[in-house]
């Protein structure tokens, strides 16, 4: 299924408000699928106008990709306060796709027009990488660019010329995890949001195993559908990392809230 056919009438939801900050799962299910679990430390307002894609932490700023033609942009902004400082409008041509940072270059990636753009901190145009395919998410583990195209394969890119030298499959207890999305790299790990699920696999970048999921269903229960809110379109879809509190923000496409929360170690 391509992204074009999510459009679909508008379903009625109930949302309630989270009973607690801290998110549990029973131990039977904690055992069969290794789930962790994580506590939401605060939440920040979100554009409920942007189609998210690709989140980054950029000097303590969110830079973020949107999608939809004629509407893709990148910008720059605030986390306490959304208010965005710098933004670059895509040609219209474009659907903006995902998004990652190595250095002080922003790549991002379009769905299929087979270019990853280019830009400096400031967001301004440096140039444009040329690939074969449709373009998913994006992260950089510090070497490499590692790019998703909707399967079960990660492409590991080189810096400077976006040359594919190698790939991965990525597979869970033998199966393959297909429809991977959303990229982040933080701390050894490789962090991918499987579309149209609420669950972001956690996974080896050296083997391409999953070794646990992350399961941010509860996410979706803390805040209000926005006018023109499509339950089967506005998806967990924004994964960042922020190395400079070790923590990580999570919203998802036109979502009205950005969620900051910590990984708990196991056994807490």
């Amino acid at each position: 299924m391509n992204k074009l056919q999510l459009r679909r009438a508008e379903r009625s939801s109930i949302f309630v408000p989270l009973a607690a900050t801290l998110c549990f799962f029973s131990a039977s299910c904690c055992a069969r699928e290794n789930l962790l679990r994580y506590e939401i430390v605060a939440t920040h307002p979100h554009d409920a106008g942007a189609f998210t894609q690709g989140l980054a932490f950029l000097d303590g700023e969110l830079v973020e990709s949107r999608g939809r033609y004629g509407q893709s942009a990148v910008t720059i902004s605030a986390v306490a306060s959304a208010a965005v400082r710098l933004r670059h409008d895509n040609a219209a041509e474009h659907f903006g796709e995902g998004l990652s940072i190595a250095g002080r270059e922003l790549l991002q990636l379009t769905w299929r027009s087979g270019l990853a753009l280019a830009f400096d901190s400031r967001l301004r145009r440096t140039g444009e990488y040329r690939y074969e395919g449709e373009g998913w998410g994006l992260a950089f583990d510090g070497s490499h660019w590692l790019m998703s195209d909707g399967s079960d394969r990660l492409t590991r890119r080189r810096t400077g010329d976006f040359a594919v030298i190698g790939e991965l499959r990525v597979r869970d207890r033998g199966q393959p995890v297909q429809q991977l999305n959303e990229l982040e790299f933080a701390q050894g790990r490789l962090y991918g949001n499987v579309w149209h699920s609420d669950r972001v696999a956690v996974i080896d970048p050296a083997s391409g195993l999953v070794e646990s999921w992350i399961d941010f269903a509860p996410l979706r229960h803390g805040f209000s559908p926005p006018p023109g809110w499509n339950q089967a379109e506005h998806v967990l879809n924004g994964i960042a990392f922020n190395p400079a509190n070790q923590h990580f923000y999570v919203t998802g496409k036109c979502w009205p809230v950005l969620y900051e929360v910590r990984l708990l170690p196991a056994g807490k």
